[in-house]
């Protein structure tokens, strides 16, 4: 029997509470509530600094070269963090049409397969933005920006986000089989 999570934590969807896949479950679902934490925060320091440039350039007519580099990279940080602790509530957009319709067994193997092809897509996505960290990396690569900010830190953010809902999704499918496995 599978139990509720404790008061105030939020249960990840499809992820069972016992044995190993439950801890794994858990120590996921901590850290990706404290990177919730600090992708809030950074989204603030983004409205911030684009408050501060346009406040700059239009009251003292002062370039800025950094602020929009910056924000962006807070963006696409707060962005791909969270898509694990996303998954894990079960929040992202999906098409629930058939849900009504189809038989509860049914409905089950369609999230498994769409949770396969979720993974299988993800795997690829964080693979490539592994590589292109490296590359960055090793090559030294920067923004065309007067800033010059190295390519690697966004880079770096798209792969450790996406590694994260690669495992967020692997959790709920093998807890998917072990909830089937039990009679």
């Amino acid at each position: 029997m599978m139990h509720g999570p404790a008061p105030g934590q939020p249960q990840l969807a499809g992820v069972a509470d016992q044995g190993v896949i439950g801890a794994l479950g858990r120590a996921l679902g901590f850290v990706n509530r404290l990177i919730l934490i600090v992708a809030a925060l950074a989204l603030v320091a983004a409205c911030c600094i684009l408050s501060y440039s346009v406040a700059t350039r239009s009251l003292f007519h002062s370039a800025t070269y950094w602020q929009d580099e910056a924000a962006v990279f807070l963006l696409v940080g707060a962005t791909f963090l969270t898509a694990a602790y996303v998954q894990g509530q079960r929040g992202h957009i999906g098409i629930e049409a058939f849900t009504g319709l189809l038989p509860p067994q049914v409905n089950r193997i369609r999230l498994l397969l769409v949770d396969v092809a979720s993974l299988a897509f993800c795997a690829f996505f964080s693979w490539k933005s592994w590589t292109l960290t490296h590359e960055a990396w090793v090559d030294g690569q920067v923004s065309n920006s007067i800033w010059s900010p190295p390519l690697a830190i966004p880079y770096a953010l798209m792969a450790a986000g996406m590694t994260l809902l690669c495992v967020q999704i692997a959790l709920q499918i093998v807890s998917s089989f072990k909830r089937t496995a039990r009679p």
